[in-house]
């Protein structure tokens, strides 16, 4: 059984919105594929175990959870590390990774 989550909207991060006019640029996800969601801030990966065309809904287990740092955490809320969901093909996201503070500084020293 699959645990029931509100992904967040993906907004500009959107894989639909992105591919929408070059809808062959984006395969259905196949078993073993790497996604990506955002849940509560967090960006979540999902790996692929079943794809259902009717709904167009990916079915697996939450791979990584991941602020916007890229550091990891093993729960979020009621989400945790190999959980299987539903991962919705209009929820999906694109990453974006932001800079390290720490890195920015050690630029401006250089």
């Amino acid at each position: 059984m699959h645990k029931h989550i509100e992904w967040d909207e993906p907004g500009s991060a959107s894989i639909a919105a992105l591919f929408k006019d070059d809808p062959e640029h984006t395969p259905p996800p196949y078993p073993g594929a790497v996604l990506s969601a955002r849940y509560q801030g967090r960006i979540v990966r999902v790996k692929v175990e079943a794809y259902r065309e009717e709904d167009a809904v990916s079915i697996g287990s939450v791979a990584a959870i991941l602020d916007q740092r890229g550091h990891r955490f093993q729960s979020h809320q009621n989400l945790n590390v190999g959980d299987m969901v539903r991962l919705p093909d209009d929820k999906r996201a694109i990453e974006r990774w932001e800079e390290d503070e720490d890195e920015d500084e050690d630029e401006e020293k250089e």
